[in-house]
Parts: C-alpha cells; structure tokens; sequence
C-alpha cells in the first residue's frame, strides 16, 4: 500500500497542472490515470488544441512546465478577429491594445501533457500511476484508492481530475446542474491558401460559432466549428473537399480558399456545473467540476486556474498545520472557484444567445454593439486582460 498525502485521479492538463504546482511543496502526490502519461505527438498537428491564456502560461512557466514544450509545436497569437456573419458587426484585439509580448498560445494538448509528465518526472515528490480505479472506501481521516490490479493508494485528500463524467464525483455524489447546448462541435485542422499572421479569428453564425486557431504552420489552423446538432450532422456527412468550400464560405473567404487536411471529430455540448465541489476528503476541479461552451475557448483556462487556487490553497493549509482534507479549510477555495465558474458560464450563455439565428433586431444589436466596443480603447483593454487572465 502507498500511502501520499494528496491522491490525484486524472493524468490530463488539469490534475498534472495541480501536481506540477505542488511539487515543492512538502506534499505527496499520486498521480493516478487509466492513460499514458506521455505520448509521442503525431507528425500531423494534434486534433484536439487548447488557447493558453498569459496568467496560465506565466503559471507554467514559474512551475518549470512551459520550458519543457515542443517549441515547435507551440504557436502565439497576436491578434484576435471576431465578426458577425452576415452583418456588419466585427471587433478586432491586437497585443499593441495593452500592449503585451502575445494575447496568447495555442497548444496542442498532447503537448502540454507531455510537458507537464516531463517535469513531474524530475521531480520527488510526485508519483505516477497508471490504472483504473476498482473501489474506493472513503474514511474519516484516510481514503483508500483501489486499483484493478490491486494495488492500494492511502490519502488523506482525493483530487477529482478525471473529466466531464468524473467518477470521483459520482462515488462522492456531490449533485451536478447541467443543460444541453442543442450544439455539437466539429474539430480538425485546416490548410489556408493565406497565411493567419498570429490571429485567432471567430465568426458568428445563425446556427454557432467558428473559430479558426492558428497553429505553428502558417498556414495550418485548428477549427472548432459548433453548430446546432442538425446542420453539424449535415456538416460531419459531407465529403472533405464540400466541407472545406461550406467552410470557407462561411468566413467570407478571409484567409482565402480552405483544404481539410485529416479527419474531422465532433463531439455534443453540454453545461456542466457541480452545485458542491468539496466533501471531508475529497474536492473537485476542471471539467469534473465544470463544462462550459468553447466559443471563447475558456474551458482549459478556467480547469487550471482550478488547479492553481487549489495547489494555494493546499499549500496555505500544510504551512498552517491545518488539516487540507477537512471540509472546513476547503470552503474558501470552493466558493471563489465556484463564483469564477458561474461568472464564465454565464458569459457564455449570454454570448451564445445574443449571436443565436438571424433576427434583425438582434443582429442591430449585435452590430452596434461590436462597432462600439471596437471604438473604445479602455474597454478593449478590460476585454483583453481578462481573456488573458489578468
């Protein structure tokens, strides 16, 4: 049996974020995860990218992570262009607005992954597990972790790292809201005939957004397209060459004609918010505690700043002698996490209503207000700070 002061269960950006940020810390920490931890990253850029605001990435770096990426996978972007399909609304970010080095980084996750384990292995006080969780048997002061090949992992904190459907917080029943966002979203990678300059641009749609990120090549972007599940089926049965002209259409052409390079993905939308997210012995963090639309590609962001409050808030406790896995000395973590959610949940709510279907009325509004927003150096500024998580 191996006894760590706090067991982590999810080896993906989130839990080994956490990991990462309290390693020095004094603590012990299992790592557990039913997957690799690291995986060689294909030839082709990764499917699945992540926007990695300044805060998080300055974060990363103080926890020796950010010097461990594939530099040449990573891609910055300077620029941010979003615009209202069909109207004349369109509001444009730039890094001289603060002005910053970059607004940001798209990363493909698999990267980062093999990052964060690549650091975690130079370190001491983590240990990585791979297996599936049999049983847990929560107790007073100890849990007992389980695995299917019988190995026992004792803590006196489970961490609940594992994903939108988080067995850690269906064994502990801590009650989740949740809504279907009638969207699904289609993923893949795109070949422009002009190049992306370092801008991340979105473009509304009657029926969702799309966002085209600019990756490392440049002329290769990452597409996040979400529509509402009946034109998304439509989408997802057309052949590739008819999926890239719809795409290309829909932009209005703004980095030429579009090729799909690869296979597409698509996967429904949902709202997840968990009403409770710490129990004695247990606490909660990143899609296990949260699932959020991804038109303003939040999500990651918000898990690690999870990780983060939480790694802060563990720490606190240990230098306090305070006891990290009693509920009490969990709350204040629980309610500013929980607030910062529900703030960016609603956001996206809003977002995705405001810019939903083509009434006139609604696209008058939305057109002013973009134009007007566009015109107002200080409130640009606001925008851009907390998109970059200042």
């Amino acid at each position: 049996m191996e006894n760590v002061d706090i067991a982590i269960v999810g080896g993906g950006m989130v839990g080994l974020s956490l990991a990462a940020a309290l390693e020095g810390s004094g603590l012990s920490v299992a790592v557990i995860s039913d997957q690799p931890f690291y995986r060689k990253l294909t030839d082709a850029p990764e499917l699945r990218v992540s926007a990695i605001n300044s805060a998080n990435q300055q974060t990363l770096t103080d926890a020796g992570v950010w010097q461990h990426l594939n530099e040449a996978r990573i891609s910055a972007y300077d620029a941010m262009s979003v615009w209202d399909k069909d109207s004349f609304g369109e509001i444009h970010f730039s890094k001289e607005d603060l002005p910053a080095p970059h607004l940001g980084h798209i990363i493909e996750n698999q990267n980062l992954v093999n990052a964060l384990a690549g650091r975690l292995e130079q370190g001491a006080s983590t240990k990585m597990v791979c297996g599936s969780i049999s049983k847990i048997l929560w107790g007073k002061k100890d849990t007992m972790v389980m695995l299917d090949n019988d190995d026992v992992i004792a803590c006196r904190l489970v961490v609940g790292a594992d994903g939108a459907n988080s067995f850690i917080r269906q064994q502990a029943q801590l009650p989740l809201s949740f809504k279907d966002y009638g969207h699904t979203a289609i993923v893949a990678t795109i070949k422009t005939a002009q190049p992306h300059d370092q801008c991340a641009r979105q473009v509304f749609t009657p029926d969702g957004p799309l966002a085209l990120l600019p990756l490392a090549d440049p002329h290769l972007c990452s597409i996040v397209w979400s529509q509402n599940k009946a034109v998304a089926k439509e989408l997802l049965l057309l052949n590739g060459r008819d999926f890239a002209h719809r795409l290309t259409a829909t932009t209005n052409s703004v980095l030429g004609v579009a090729e799909l390079q690869g296979e597409r993905v698509s996967f429904p939308l949902t709202m997840r918010y968990a009403r409770q997210w710490a129990k004695n012995g247990v606490v909660i963090i990143g899609d296990a505690a949260h699932t959020i639309h991804p038109l303003a590609g939040q999500g990651v962001n918000l898990g690690m700043r999870d990780a983060f409050a939480l790694a802060e808030t563990l720490c606190h406790c240990n230098e306090q002698h305070k006891d990290f896995g009693e509920l009490r000395n969990l709350r204040s973590f629980e309610r500013a996490r929980k607030a910062d959610a529900a703030t960016v949940i609603a956001a996206m709510e809003g977002f995705k209503t405001l810019f939903a279907g083509d009434n006139p009325l609604k696209k008058i509004v939305r057109g002013v207000g973009l134009i007007a927003t566009d015109s107002m150096p200080v409130v640009k500024k606001k925008w851009l700070q907390q998109a970059m998580g200042w």
